[in-house]
């Protein structure tokens, strides 16, 4: 027997007419028209808490300029800030179910965002969900704004936050490659060039450019972004000239800002260029491309060294996650770099999706930027959750197999560079020629023909000298 369970709705009106939300819903009419309209990704607003306290601060600050100025009652001020601050202690967040991807150039986001401390502030004022002559959306909430201000401002705050979260993992991965270079630093093996066998350093220097080239990401990261998504185009409003606002409006705002955020925002020099441009989205989409550039380069390599077992390279053994095949007994996979790589692509494709949102911007505005949030906040979640992936199911148990990586530096042709000094290239030239075609090792051919002494062969072939600039002899 099928029951019919009556929800109950209120009605709210907008530009297009009446329509019944679901009573106990905070979000309104404009939300649930959204819900209607776009179902694309699956990945809700609601997936980036970031970005929506970062709404919230801003809708904050601007309640904060607005009351200042004195066109904001004390209770509507009140009951904004009351919303916003439970919006930041992580309450309410399912009340944002809308599609990240939206037609609308982000009004979509703007409304429910209005809507949901709208209601969330008249419950506070004692008040029905719904009874916007008491606290409306548009009049209260959005007072002084404009989606094409409130919504880029409030996607730098979030980005602000989620790469303060981010540096997290990228240390913790950074530090995993240092401890692994210091545990390696005695192993010597076989540095290769084009697949090839090249000469002579220890796997603790291969660890060590790994971990030197996140930190330098890290870095660049840390010095650049921070500045250029601090600069915000609040109190632009419509198309960046601030209509409708007052001329201390858009400095309350911001001051307002900078107290909530804790960091230090201010305003863009020319809004109106600084409401179309995109680019500082493009710099840090950039950045994260960069970064997942060399992630899944260092997991190439990885795969590489781990190669075989017993056929492959096999000078590194990572940690067994799961059984490799359902038809070939005992095979184990290299999973986790495997899936570093694809979310590595991920974040490649996203940052190709950024830039094409970003010149797809058409005069005073850029309605594409919906995907440019989107793509920026998914690009550095999964980078964080990667990371931690990584490191933590990965680097952290590599093992080296040392006699198998001094095995094949003494049977490798290209310790034969090492002497090159003291033979001339002609002569190691035609050692290893000799080698290649014979299989003897280099060391047995300039025995054989007492080429070197063994005192200076060992000396030569010391590891410090073969890995590092020869130190000048002492007078």
């Amino acid at each position: 027997m099928q029951m019919n369970i009556e929800i109950k709705t209120r009605v709210e009106k907008d530009l297009l007419g009446l329509k019944e939300v679901p009573f106990h819903c905070y979000y309104g009419v404009q939300t649930l028209r959204a819900l209607e309209n776009f179902n694309l990704s699956s990945t809700k607003l609601s997936h980036f808490p970031v970005f929506i306290k970062a709404l919230a601060m801003v809708k904050a600050a601007c309640a904060d300029a607005n009351f200042k100025l004195n066109k904001l009652e004390e209770n509507k001020y009140k009951a904004i800030q009351h919303a916003c601050q439970q919006l930041n202690n992580d309450l309410y967040h399912e009340q944002f179910p809308i599609d990240m991807i939206q037609g609308g150039a982000g009004t979509s986001t703007n409304m429910n965002i209005n809507e949901v401390v709208a209601n969330i502030g008249l419950e506070y004022l004692g008040h029905a969900k719904g009874e916007y002559q008491y606290l409306h959306p548009n009049n209260d909430v959005n007072m002084s704004q404009s989606t094409n201000d409130v919504y880029p401002s409030a996607i730098k705050i979030g980005l602000l936050f989620a790469l303060d979260q981010l540096n997290l993992p990228f240390q913790s991965l950074i530090q995993s490659f240092e401890n692994k270079s210091n545990e390696f630093s005695h192993i010597l093996k076989m540095g290769r060039t084009q697949l090839q066998d090249a000469v002579p350093m220890t796997l603790g220097q291969e660890f060590a450019a790994f971990a030197h080239t996140l930190q330098n990401d890290l870095k660049k990261i840390n010095q650049i972004m921070p500045d250029a998504l601090s600069v915000v185009n609040l109190g632009g409003t419509a198309i960046g000239t601030g209509i409708n606002t007052e001329v201390e409006y858009r400095i309350l705002a911001i001051q307002a800002l900078s107290k909530i955020t804790n960091k230090t925002i201010s305003s863009a020099p020319d809004l109106i260029e600084a409401t179309s441009d995109m680019g500082d989205f493009v710099l840090l989409s950039s950045l994260l491309k960069r970064t997942a550039t060399k992630l899944s380069k260092i997991s190439n390599d990885l795969r590489l060294l781990s190669s075989g077992p017993r056929a492959g390279l096999n000078e590194i053994h990572l940690e067994p996650r799961q059984p490799g095949s359902s038809i070939m007994p005992g095979k184990v996979n290299p999973v986790i770099p495997e899936a570093m790589n694809l979310a590595c692509y991920q974040i490649m494709a996203n940052d190709l999706a950024i830039t094409l949102a970003a010149e797809a911007g058409q005069l005073q505005l850029n309605a594409m930027e919906p995907l440019i949030a989107f793509k920026l906040f998914e690009s550095i979640d999964l980078l964080g959750r990667a990371m931690r992936m990584f490191e933590q199911k990965c680097i952290q148990n590599i093992r080296a197999n040392a006699e198998h990586c001094q095995a094949l530096v003494d049977n490798s042709i290209g310790i034969i560079t090492v002497l090159n000094p003291y033979l001339g290239y002609e002569t190691t030239t035609r050692i290893a020629k000799q080698a290649n075609e014979t299989g003897a090792s280099i060391l047995e051919l300039i025995r054989a023909e007492q080429l070197l002494s063994d005192e200076v062969l060992a000396s030569v072939l010391a590891v410090q000298n073969m890995v590092h600039p020869k130190q000048k002899d002492a007078a």
